[in-house]
């Protein structure tokens, strides 16, 4: 894949990765190519995409050792990272973080803007609202649903749904 272009708004910052940063993208700036925010703050990434959805298109990123049913829906955006597993039937929205060998069973909805974090496991039909963050080697156990803009500490298990907001810290 071909790299059009690195901007990051932080002045300060030169180089990512060996890739000159050109700074904050410009108001002015044209797309011509689909662009990719790798940004972990899910607030951060939902503000940036809404700020360029009018000016450009978003690719959507899967490693090559990631495992994804081609019965799966994986939206504009969304980055797939080495050793996931995302099965099938699972619908995963937009602008969606699926983190190192993380996993996505069968029939999960992820909402827009999520962070499925490192290993983290989602069960049968789990349902995960929009701004949520995933925390490492948590579990979400078959059919639950977590709210929008929730935070699942890591190592937790949830085994209750959880309400728009909520934090859940341990086992529920």
């Amino acid at each position: 894949m071909k790299i059009a272009g690195v901007f990051d708004d932080d002045a300060t910052i030169k180089e990512i990765l060996g890739f000159e940063v050109s700074g904050p993208v410009p108001d002015s700036f044209v797309f011509d190519q689909p662009l990719f925010i790798a940004i972990g703050n899910n607030k951060r990434r939902e503000q940036l995409f809404l700020k360029f959805q009018e000016r450009t298109s978003f690719g959507t990123i899967v490693h090559e050792s990631a495992i994804v049913s081609k019965r799966s829906f994986i939206d504009e955006g969304t980055v797939v990272m080495e050793g996931a597993i995302v099965k099938v039937n699972a619908t995963i929205g937009k602008q969606v973080i699926v983190n190192t060998s993380s996993s996505i069973d069968h029939d999960c909805v992820v909402g827009d803007f999520v962070h499925i974090a490192p290993q983290a496991t989602l069960c049968g039909g789990a349902q995960i609202g929009e701004g949520t963050l995933v925390g490492a080697n948590s579990t979400v156990l078959p059919g639950v649903k977590i709210g929008k803009w929730c935070t699942v500490a890591a190592g937790a298990v949830v085994s209750k749904n959880l309400a728009d907001g909520a934090t859940q810290i341990g086992y529920s």
